[in-house]
């Protein structure tokens, strides 16, 4: 079984590029796959806001729901504003994309670098927080913590290979699960809570916490903030649908706006709906046992409700990770196409997806998820600084297209460097929205910043520039590819020569190097050999086999070297490069290599390379073509035993060859 068989296994088999509408989603799945991350971060959104407060007193608990609101209206910004980002920009993109079109190239990579940590820290952190809620209801776990992060790394990457739809349908199901019981156990709250219907009551925990410190003034203002900022968590995720408008089925544009709505509508309901109850029951955070666990076990009681809840708490912050894999992978490609990174990245694989950039996240995620020990809480410093970035940019771009539709009057339209707009009302009221959005997450972008840049918001405050520097390097690059193949000014007299010399590098006369040397003639009149003798017996050996073949050999010119070390290469080297350089100058040379196949791959290693190591020496010469000649093994026996009508004893083919 070769390696395309075993990926046909594991991956299935490839789809034709026809296949591609087929493989868009609809609704149904692309809530699942798209709105997973901003829906599974109510598992700690609450919490998040909960450990700042915390620091005031269990009288400072109250807050969290006053907090808690003032993210609701910072989401439905978010989320107004991406709904026109989608509507305004039908292919895809988001931030990247607006920034790119409105604010300049700087400010697109920006997004771009904070979007793209972001998203690997979405693997990160979902598959972590997966991981404790595991671990909350089975303790025994906590242990194998990092292994079972990394096995779901590689099965949520399994499952994407195989493809958008198919990865679609397998989420759907822990997704509307998760939805159903959070809901379930909201709804079972308010009435316990509220004694509608003559539900027992709840039981109200009475906390007493002392204030660790009593900051008055700015200082009280400034860990609002933070409990704020704490809370923004829940934006993660919310761009997602605006990267991958083109995943869905048409009209694209539509469908996509509607599935922000849903997601925003469902996962604010969940927040809002934990938000209360936790704060009014009591809860307070526990390193052992998540906020929606305590939640959940206090309402519904250590039953079937409470272990549904768990688990599909688990599996969903598993499968957030899976909103990571639909945008880097996407996003990765926008920024190859603008040759930003790699070209490879821009490629989509057998099953339709951006397979690269799959396994790329996968690698970053995976060390990330090692670095930090699978500790959901060490990483969500780092977690939302790059969203918060990516949406202030967006929301000011969308800020300035608004500004561009304004002018035109009814009928009209233009064309902008990546879309086209047309003339729309309450242009006003937009812009006036987008502005508000674009400060407020600027001011928590800046929260974050300076709040949790000791605890490891440095690490992305430096990931940003480190990434720009990398998108500019890589362009450089590309630009002077494009410098260099440009057929701008081409005259016949700027096209390098190419010398008629053909070199063949030659350990010894067997079948092999027969067939190079056949090979140099056909191809060249100046046909050298060279070999590198290390004693004269080696050297009378050479010369014995050599005349043995002079329907071959006649016509060639030989060079001995005679060398009196081990590297052979040295000399063979050496001689290349002065004919190279010397004899023809600025012109092509040809170097013909003869190489050993054998019969299976593991037994490569049972010759001594010679030919990847000269190959490996001679490459960074400008000048210089290198031509394989294969040899393999297998089939030469087997033309062998046809010739002679007998399976040959190969222990005494000839005498010994060298390569």
């Amino acid at each position: 079984m070769n390696i395309t068989d075993v990926k046909r296994v594991l991956i299935g088999e490839p789809f034709p590029t026809s296949m591609e509408m087929h493989e868009r989603l609809d609704k149904i799945r692309a809530l699942a796959i798209f709105a997973s991350d901003p829906i599974s971060s109510n598992a700690y959104a609450t919490e998040a806001i909960m450990g700042v407060l915390i620091v005031l007193g269990s009288g400072a608990i109250a807050l969290t729901l006053p907090v808690g609101l003032a993210v609701v209206s910072l989401v439905l910004l978010v989320i107004f504003s991406y709904v026109q980002t989608i509507l305004h920009y039908p292919g895809g993109g988001g931030a990247y994309m607006v920034a790119k079109d409105n604010l300049g190239t700087v400010p697109s990579l920006f997004a771009a670098a904070a979007l793209l940590s972001d998203y690997a820290l979405t693997v990160s952190v979902s598959v972590s927080a997966g991981v404790r809620a595991i671990t909350s209801a089975f303790p025994e776990a906590f242990h194998y913590r990092i292994e079972i992060a990394l096995v779901a790394i590689l099965l949520i990457t399994w499952v994407n290979l195989r493809g958008v739809r198919e990865s679609g349908t397998i989420f759907a199901i822990p997704t509307y699960a998760f939805i159903g019981g959070g809901i379930l156990v909201i709804v079972i709250g308010m009435v316990r809570y509220f004694g509608m219907f003559g539900a027992p009551p709840i039981e109200i925990t009475q906390v007493n916490i002392a204030a660790q410190s009593s900051p008055v003034g700015f200082a009280f203002v400034w860990i609002i903030l933070r409990a704020f900022a704490g809370g923004c968590t829940a934006l993660t995720g919310i761009e997602a649908i605006s990267d991958g408008v083109q995943a869905f089925k048409p009209p694209e544009s539509k469908n996509a706006a509607t599935t922000m709505i849903a997601m925003g509508i469902t996962a604010m309901s969940l927040f809002i709906g934990i938000t209360f109850l936790s704060t009014h029951i009591g809860l307070v955070p526990n390193e052992a046992e998540s906020i929606l666990s305590q939640m959940t076990r206090r309402i519904a009681g250590p039953g079937f409700l409470y272990y549904w809840v768990q688990i599909f708490t688990a599996l969903i912050l598993l499968l957030a990770a899976n909103t990571g894999y639909q945008d880097f992978p996407r996003l990765s490609s926008f920024l190859a196409a603008d040759s930003f990174m790699p070209r490879w990245l821009k490629n989509r694989g057998d099953r339709l997806v951006y397979s690269s950039g799959i396994v790329m996240l996968a690698v970053i995620s995976s060390l990330l998820v090692i670095v930090f020990r699978a500790d959901e809480i060490a990483m969500l410093p780092l977690y939302a600084l790059g969203v918060m970035l990516s949406f202030s940019l967006s929301q000011f771009g969308m800020f300035k297209l608004m500004g561009k539709v304004a002018k035109l009057k009814p009928g009209e339209s233009m064309k902008t460097n990546v879309t086209e707009i047309h003339y729309e009302k309450h242009t006003l009221w937009k812009r006036i929205l987008n502005a508000v959005g674009a400060f407020v997450t600027f001011v928590v972008f800046i929260v974050l910043l300076t709040t949790k840049f000791k605890e490891g918001a440095w690490v992305v405050a430096l990931a940003i520039p480190v990434l720009m520097a990398m998108f500019y390097t890589v362009h450089r690059h590309y630009d002077r590819v494009a410098a260099a193949l440009s057929t701008v000014g081409l005259t016949e007299a700027s096209v390098n020569e190419v010398a008629d010399v053909v070199i063949v590098p030659v350990g010894d006369i067997h079948r092999g190097t027969l067939l190079a040397l056949t090979y140099a003639k056909r191809i060249s009149n100046d046909v050298r050999a060279i070999t590198v003798v290390t004693s004269p017996e080696m050297k009378d050996r050479f010369l014995t086999r050599w005349k043995k073949f002079p329907h071959i050999t006649d016509g060639i010119e030989l060079s001995l070297l005679e060398y009196d070390f081990r590297d052979v290469l040295v000399p063979l080297v050496d001689y290349i490069e002065h004919v190279n350089k010397t004899e023809f100058c600025d012109k092509l040379c040809t170097v013909v290599v003869p190489e050993f196949i054998p019969e299976k791959k593991a037994a490569a290693v049972l010759h001594n390379q010679t030919a990847n190591r000269l190959r490996s020496r001679l490459i960074d010469n400008k000048d210089i073509v290198i031509i394989e000649v294969p040899f393999h093994i297998d089939s030469q026996l087997e033309r062998i035993a046809c010739e002679t009508e007998e399976t040959p004893n190969v222990d005494v083919v000839e005498e010994n060859t060298e390569e």
